[in-house]
């Protein structure tokens, strides 16, 4: 099938497909500087073999078991051979946007709340969303926000938060079978062709903050205890 290159990204590359779907290539460039890994990091900053295939694997894992669960996702098959994924056209909310899921108050979360909550604390599947845009540093906005400025109407916006919750919870299980426990993870949704809100881009573990026995667990461990565990 013809493939033609339509976006080069710092992670992943996207090909038009001429059935009209998408291809994801995943690659072994990581997000980091100095040439240290920092997947909150905005710049490639080097290059780790074998990433890409165990991003794409775990990706493999998740949206396979999320569309089982009946959960709209983008999603229609993978190549670990080729290390792409082949996805269905979805179009992003706005000029892109983040959903974050926290279970626990760490991070930004915490640097903003600290007045109110201690570290660690937990939280109840507790869901914000972010404009990604790195010069603004990605700002917080509300329901009423992406409602006003167009970017969402209010259904597309429960519909986000409910299934963000259940995925979320999809993914912590599979952690705490592992001895992992999932502090937050982030997501990216888009719509399809009749406004249906679906899962788009990855689940994987530059996505997630886990920890084990109350010690942070960087993502390319995270990733080696998940597939090793």
């Amino acid at each position: 099938m013809n493939k033609t290159l339509v976006y080069k990204g710092k992670t992943k590359d996207v090909f038009a497909l001429d059935n009209g779907n998408y291809l994801l290539k995943f690659k072994d460039d990581c997000t980091g500087k100095d040439g240290v890994f920092d997947p909150g990091e905005n710049a490639v900053g080097l290059t780790i073999d074998g990433v890409g295939d165990v991003n794409l694997r775990m990706s493999i894992h998740f949206f396979e078991k999320i569309n089982t669960a009946g959960i709209k996702t983008h999603f229609i098959n993978a190549s670990l051979e080729d290390t792409t994924m082949e996805v269905r056209p979805a179009k992003a909310f706005g000029k892109g946007l983040e959903v974050i899921c926290r279970n626990k108050a760490v991070g930004s979360f915490l640097r903003r709340y600290s007045d109110y909550i201690e570290e660690g604390a937990d939280l109840p599947a507790y869901v914000e969303m972010t404009f990604k845009n790195d010069e603004k540093g990605d700002p917080l906005v509300t329901k009423d926000g992406l409602i006003v400025l167009g970017v969402m109407t209010a259904e597309q916006y429960d519909d986000i938060k409910l299934m963000t919750q259940k995925i979320t919870q999809i993914v912590a299980d599979d952690l705490k079978e592992k001895g992992l426990i999932l502090y937050d993870i982030k997501f990216e949704f888009g719509y399809d062709k009749d406004g249906s809100v679906i899962l788009i881009d990855e689940i994987s573990s530059g996505n997630m903050r886990a920890y084990k026995d109350g010690e942070y667990i960087d993502p390319l461990t995270l990733s080696k205890l998940f597939f090793n565990a």
